[in-house]
């Protein structure tokens, strides 16, 4: 018999291994596959997700180890970072805070960010892969390169008079330079101090508890994030139809709008506020100068809703998409009704619904020859040693109307302030175009009416692009005489005034 020698192969030709040998490494190679693909899975392919985890305490802990980037407006910060001692290194602090939420947001340590804090969260915290001078050996040794820095495109001039005109009324501003689409302004009250709660501590909770219960909403962003019926505001949209499809050639002729003006499979008739509008064969000018209803509800009627429809989303309606780089509330202009409901909705009344940015969007389109840019509230991002990472760069949003067309709603614009309810936003040595807007709502229009403003203005005897539009809405004031001529056209021309330098 021919015994085994130590060390020589086995049935099947492996040296030294039984059976279960074999059995026990290859169960432990596949622990060793089963433990990579896990590894792999959760460090590769969920990594993003756990990194952004609420939960995960490790990217706060790194998010606060060192100061954020600073938000800037002009060459000067708005935002600052403050050692804490504790277990998060820095803590973010705010410049005149209230005067700034509604573009910065916050950022809190136990409350996360919200606006710019969050859409350019990365860049502030230093995380992002543009900032690295080495990206592979940044990634390989987990090195944090200092945050950068965001440069705004306010205007702090018109940033300031939009919150002085505001006030302690409840509202929103919006001005944009139509020729960019750079936002130069926006301004929502009553207003909070975001440093208040950006610690993790009793103060701050306690702070943030009361923001939270405050019935008033002051964290509610009302230029981006609220919709209001923008009344007789949207009647520039409805004249630029009406002016675009051919239904009127001649905005000082006579049109053929009845009155009264019955709505359309009603018994109802489309009533005016004054007197002035009571009379058949108005023209688009005289209609447009006293604010009359029935004849801009009469031409959007005849314009038909598929035009109505199209041009109003030219100018940013049914948006639901639209980033500067915040997401901005969608405003709507309904695609489906009958004609009762579409001349309501072409005086800005019915299920119209707008943001100031939009009705900013609409004053800018008219002053940039029909054509629409994109909003935009960021001007660059740079490294911490001023270095640009992006510019971003003036882009079309949409060509609304002809620059025929937009001259001709320009002179209407005019007109109502030269001559008519916008009056009290008249600026010496420009001029201004405006239309005013006091829209109803609640049950039985019973709610305290929203008071608005849109505009443009230029330098008189300029032939550039006018330099500013600006939307104003006041959504509860203690006045006495709510309309928009009274309250929300003064804050309009501070605002125009202060970018034009006056």
């Amino acid at each position: 018999m021919t015994r085994a020698r130590p060390g020589g192969n086995g049935p099947q030709g492996l040296p030294g291994i039984s059976v279960t040998g074999r059995r026990a490494a290859t169960f432990c190679l596949l622990l060793i596959a089963a433990l990579c693909a896990q590894a792999t899975r959760v460090q590769v392919f969920q990594a993003k997700e756990l990194n952004h985890n609420s939960a995960n305490q490790r990217r706060t802990i790194e998010r606060y180890a060192q100061p954020r980037g600073d938000i800037m407006v002009g060459s000067e910060p708005v935002t600052d970072s403050e050692p804490t001692g504790g277990r998060y290194a820095y803590k973010r602090g705010y410049t005149d805070g209230p005067t700034y939420a509604a573009v910065t947001g916050f950022a809190s340590q136990a409350y996360g960010t919200t606006q710019l804090e969050a859409t350019e969260d990365d860049l502030l915290t230093g995380t992002d892969s543009r900032l690295a001078g080495w990206p592979v050996w940044d990634a390989v040794s987990r090195r944090q390169n200092p945050g950068g820095d965001v440069y705004t495109t306010l205007n702090r001039a018109a940033q300031q008079a939009a919150m002085r005109g505001l006030g302690d009324q409840k509202g929103a501003v919006a001005a944009i330079e139509p020729a960019t689409g750079r936002i130069l302004a926006l301004a929502s009250t009553p207003s909070y101090d975001p440093g208040a709660f950006a610690g993790y501590g009793a103060d701050d909770q306690a702070a943030w508890n009361r923001l939270q219960a405050d019935a008033d909403e002051p964290m509610l962003n009302r230029a981006l994030r609220q919709t209001y019926p923008p009344g007789s505001t949207f009647k520039v949209v409805t004249a630029a139809a009406a002016l675009a499809d051919g239904v009127v050639t001649d905005p000082d002729a006579p049109t053929d709008a009845p009155y009264p003006y019955v709505l359309p499979g009603t018994t109802t008739p489309l009533v005016n506020d004054t007197p002035v509008c009571d009379r058949a064969g108005l023209s688009l000018a005289e209609a447009m100068t006293a604010s009359c209803n029935s004849v801009l509800g009469y031409l959007g009627v005849r314009v038909g809703l598929d035009r109505m429809a199209a041009i109003a989303g030219d100018f940013g309606f049914n948006d639901a998409k639209l980033d500067v780089p915040v997401r901005a509330a969608r405003s709507n202009f309904d695609t489906r009704m009958d004609d009762a409901q579409l001349a309501l909705s072409s005086i800005g009344q019915f299920d119209t619904a707008a943001t100031p940015l939009t009705m900013a969007m609409v004053a800018a389109g008219i002053a940039n020859d029909g054509t629409v840019m994109r909003p935009q509230l960021v001007d660059r991002l740079t490294r911490s040693d001023g270095t640009t990472v992006q510019l971003m760069r003036p882009s079309v949003y949409k060509r609304a109307i002809t620059p025929a067309v937009a001259a001709q709603v320009r002179g209407l614009m005019t007109d109502v302030v030269e001559k008519g309810t916008g009056g009290n936003a008249r600026i010496a040595g420009a001029v201004v175009g405006g239309k005013t807007g006091t829209a109803q709502h609640g049950v039985g229009n019973s709610g305290t009416p929203y008071a608005w403003f849109i505009a443009w203005a230029a330098p008189a005897g300029s032939d550039a692009v006018p330099p500013v539009a600006v939307a104003v809405v006041v959504a509860d004031s203690h006045a006495t005489d709510v309309t928009g001529g009274a309250l929300a056209a003064p804050i309009a021309r501070s605002v125009m005034r202060a970018v034009l330098g006056r």
